[in-house]
């Protein structure tokens, strides 16, 4: 009986050593897939092109994206009627330094944008990024692989930074000034439409993808599957 005591206890501890030895090797398995999937300047072995997003090629995408945008602006501008009539922005007081003041931001805004896309980009990359403009718009690129978490950060971060900040100038600036300061954070969340529909779309993408975006195109990377 003692012998055969010993016996079951010595089979329960080799049953719990491979048990525990399984639960270290998924636990360096999964230590060593999230290190694979973070940010590089050099594709890891592994990986295969997903899938590809171009919103100049893709006719398609590109209608959906602006005409998400056409909705978030006609929403917002009719919130912007509920919050302060028009009637403030059509005041003669200072209305053609109003209107140079809004040419300029808006214009000035499409910039700020993308060089925000562009600091967090070099944040997590160590890589400056590449900024540029195709003629209608101004972009934020990188030669870097970013992780699903690093890329959404850099999608929303802009619209988020920017939505603040217009946020509060439009409750300090005076009345008169209110539709100047609405009509930029417009642009800025109705602009933001694409990186709302990526953002949208990597979350419910598995986590160790890469995505590599070019500014004017943007490709997702993920693991080749074990044959």
């Amino acid at each position: 009986t003692r012998n055969g005591a010993c016996c079951i206890r010595i089979g329960g501890a080799n049953r719990g050593n491979d048990f525990f030895r399984r639960v270290e090797s998924d636990r360096r398995l999964n230590r060593e897939g999230k290190q694979m999937a973070q940010t590089t300047t050099t594709l890891p072995d592994g990986y295969q092109l997903y899938f590809e997003m171009d919103l100049q090629k893709d006719r398609k995408l590109a209608l959906r994206v602006n005409g998400l945008a056409l909705l978030l602006a006609a929403v917002l501008l009719v919130l912007g009627l509920l919050w302060h009539s028009w009637r403030e922005w059509m005041n003669t007081d200072h209305f053609f330094l109003r209107s140079i003041v809004l040419i300029v931001g808006m214009i000035g805004y499409l910039f700020l944008h993308e060089w925000v896309h562009g600091i967090f980009m070099k944040h997590f990359s160590g890589v400056k990024a590449q900024y540029g403009f195709t003629g209608l718009y101004a972009y934020a690129g990188s030669g870097a692989y970013f992780n699903r978490k690093q890329y959404i950060i850099i999608a929303m971060a802009p619209v988020v930074i920017w939505g603040v900040v217009l946020l509060a100038c439009m409750l300090a600036v005076p009345a008169t000034w209110f539709w100047v300061v609405y009509l930029i954070q417009i642009g800025n969340l109705s602009g933001a439409a694409g990186d709302f529909y990526v953002a949208w779309n990597m979350q419910k993408m598995p986590e160790e993808i890469l995505i590599q975006d070019s500014g004017v195109s943007m490709r997702v990377y993920a693991r080749e599957p074990k044959p």
